[in-house]
């Protein structure tokens, strides 16, 4: 391939990424610049292409206004709440889990990591309803726990970390056993310590997938006092009318938190994942 070709090459990339790119922030720019406009005004424009369709004429932050004074700021606050706990107890599951799976010598450990492998590829909808049941009869309804539970066990998760455990070189645990290290000791002062890439990939998977939940959520907790955000974007949504401008505010405001999470820890997790191939 000649330079000539390579640089063609380069920029036809380069045009596609750029293409991708625009395609995937479209919906949250369109929410954006719905949210800064007056009420009447948002759908004004759509009916015929125009400058006005992308570029609000009027701006307004009225909308944002609205969604922090109401009780959506309480619904956010439920969001971080349960965010958090999940990613601290899910990171101590899951790496428990993965190291297991990585180092220990057990029975039938192949058929446990299959089960794994399963569990994230059975879409969670499936489950849910009778789920719901199962932690009614346990009385977490209405409770931060019954949010939570269902996030901590992520098996993307343990599948991550249990390949990024196995790149680690075994003899280090085998030169920690023979100075009389036990295997805490061994996944508390080796492993986690190495593994700082993988963990905060592991709990980027964690923080998305309970930060954008939505049907469980709704299910188990529909009680006000514990609704999460993407729950109450829906309460803009009257019976005979809708508040666009705020609902748009809220998707926006719902929206831009993971996406500045994950371009701050994007680095650790492309790490994670040049680390984590195919291992046994």
């Amino acid at each position: 391939m000649t330079q000539a070709d390579t640089v063609k090459s380069s920029r036809f990339a380069l045009f596609g990424a750029v293409l991708v790119a625009a395609l995937s922030m479209a919906p949250l720019y369109w929410a954006l610049i719905s949210s800064l406009r007056p009420s009447e005004d948002i759908f004004r424009y759509i009916s015929e292409v125009s400058l006005w369709m992308f570029v609000p004429n009027r701006i307004t932050f009225d909308n944002l206004i609205n969604v922090w004074s109401g009780p959506f700021a309480r619904a956010m606050m439920n969001s971080v709440i349960v965010t958090l706990a999940t990613i601290v107890l899910g990171l101590v599951m899951c790496s428990m889990a993965a190291f297991a799976l990585a180092r220990l010598e057990i029975p039938g450990k192949r058929a446990i990591f299959s089960i794994v492998i399963v569990s994230f590829l059975v879409p969670f909808d499936a489950i849910a309803v009778p789920l719901l049941s199962l932690f009614r009869s346990f009385g977490m309804q209405n409770t931060y726990l019954g949010i939570i539970l269902p996030g901590i066990g992520n098996g993307f998760a343990v599948f991550m970390l249990r390949q990024f455990f196995l790149g680690i070189p075994k003899e280090l645990s085998d030169a920690a056993r023979v100075d009389g290290l036990g295997w805490w000791g061994i996944f508390t002062r080796i492993y986690l310590p190495l593994s700082k890439p993988a963990l905060i990939s592991a709990g980027l998977i964690l923080f998305v997938f309970q930060w954008q939940a939505f049907l469980w959520p709704l299910l188990i907790a529909p009680d006000p006092d514990y609704k999460v955000a993407a729950v109450a974007i829906a309460d803009f949504a009257g019976q005979f009318s809708t508040d666009f401008g705020s609902m748009f505010a809220a998707a926006v405001v719902v929206s831009v938190v993971p996406l500045v999470i994950l371009l701050v820890f994007q680095r650790y997790f492309t790490a994670s994942v040049a680390s984590s191939g195919s291992k046994e």
